[in-house]
């Protein structure tokens, strides 16, 4: 009978810690879901790539952590950035007309999914770790937190143009 009772509070438990981590990755994907971002380039990178910081605003700062990755992404693809010092140039957003991007929808809507395909175009350029001048509280409630990585754009070019969201640097005018 107490062998019973153990499994039963047992499995009651792992349900519990199963929803609860399910709960706090939807309320991150709701607190950066409107892609609230700003991109700055941040140095030079290897050939085919960019080295950009990404500004993310959150509630909480472990979420704009989490979410600074698919930001990066998401501006090389619809933002773009300007140009400035260490020897950056401005780069030009990939997708340049909003009509295509609500034409894909369903691709970018599975393309930048929680573990999504955006991922293979995107690493993080440091450990990890957020310098403390780029974790800045700007409200009561709100943090604007910084963080360097690096996307191959070359690559994620290649995969928009397959997917037919861009036409190809080769194709006619």
């Amino acid at each position: 009978m107490k062998l019973k009772n153990c499994l039963v509070i047992l499995a009651f438990m792992m349900f519990a810690l199963k929803g609860n981590a399910q709960w706090k990755n939807e309320k991150a994907n709701k607190d950066t879901e409107i892609f609230r971002y700003d991109i700055e380039c941040e140095g030079i990178a290897k050939l085919g790539s960019k080295l950009v910081k990404v500004w993310s605003y959150s509630k909480n700062p472990k979420h704009a952590i989490s979410h600074a990755m698919k930001n990066a992404v998401h501006g090389i693809i619809f933002k773009g950035f300007g140009g400035g010092g260490q020897g950056c140039t401005s780069f030009s957003p990939l997708l340049k007309s909003a009509e295509n991007a609500s034409n894909h929808e369903a691709f970018f809507d599975a393309f930048f999914a929680d573990g999504g395909e955006y991922l293979k175009y995107v690493s993080a350029a440091t450990d990890g770790n957020i310098a403390p001048g780029d974790r800045l509280k700007i409200s009561k409630r709100e943090y604007k937190i910084g963080a360097i990585v690096n996307v191959q754009t070359d690559m994620l070019r290649k995969r928009l143009e397959e997917e037919g969201v861009i036409r190809g640097l080769t194709s006619g005018f």
